[in-house]
């Protein structure tokens, strides 16, 4: 299970080595990169993460409020950590309920000990491998490493299947879109799809070709942010040829 997260900061060389230090970890996973409040606040709305890295050097105050008014809108909130070359904005920090506070340059034995405390704070639970369609008295036990992509029917939802068959479920897509494992993503309005089986994506064509089946899905432009992650990371995984 990772960890997902949201970086507010319009420093480029802190985003970056913020970035590389979270990599070393394994388990963080960058949701989202923001250079103002606003689209700060809207990345944490869209993607909901588990964390949010805030630099209090630039528009403080905006910062602060953001803050304040994520509470408004969301149930879960994320755990918030801030950034500042001094401890300035410190005490605002702890009124504002930050997790912590990370003076720049970045202390590696600090940031390990905070990211640890996190772990124990906040520890993931192991996703179920099977999710149960349950259609009147009949339930129906599906391993999701079994799922090769799920396409929307109207308000009924499709499973393909890895060995061919496609299992039918009376409920709409974006009922199993929190569900799903983190190896599931939304492509497109009508398709979710397993990552594990994704063995192309051409962004010319707007298409991802799967290992299985000689499928290719579509993905839409309002998705392209999740397929480019995922390109990120299907290359992490890989012997590149690229120069």
């Amino acid at each position: 299970m990772e960890y997902s997260y949201v970086i507010i900061d319009s420093d480029a060389v802190s985003n970056l080595q913020l970035s590389t230090f979270l990599e070393e970890y394994g388990d963080f996973s960058c949701s989202g990169l923001a250079k103002s409040p606003d689209d700060g606040l809207n990345q944490i709305l869209k993607y909901s993460p588990d964390l949010v890295f805030i630099n209090l050097d630039q528009k403080a105050k905006a910062q602060f409020q953001m803050v304040l008014e994520m509470h408004q809108y969301l149930l879960d909130i994320p755990v918030v950590i801030g950034i500042s070359k001094s401890k300035k904005h410190a005490y605002d920090a702890i009124k504002n309920g930050f997790f912590d506070y990370w003076l720049l340059p970045f202390n590696e034995f600090d940031i390990r000990k905070s990211l640890l405390k996190l772990r124990k704070r906040m520890p993931k639970t192991k996703q179920p491998q099977t999710i149960c369609l349950k259609s009147y008295n009949d339930f129906q036990y599906l391993n999701t490493k079994d799922i090769l992509y799920l396409q929307a029917d109207n308000n009924t939802t499709e499973f393909f299947m890895k060995d061919g068959t496609v299992v039918n479920a009376f409920k709409t897509l974006k009922t199993f879109e929190k569900q799903l494992p983190q190896n599931f993503i939304r492509i497109h309005q009508s398709y979710i799809v397993n990552t594990d089986y994704v063995s192309r994506i051409n962004f010319g064509k707007n298409i991802c070709a799967l290992k299985e089946g000689e499928k290719n899905l579509p993905f839409s432009k309002s998705y392209k942010d999740k397929m480019d992650q995922l390109k990120e990371t299907l290359s992490k995984n890989s012997i590149s040829s690229l120069n």
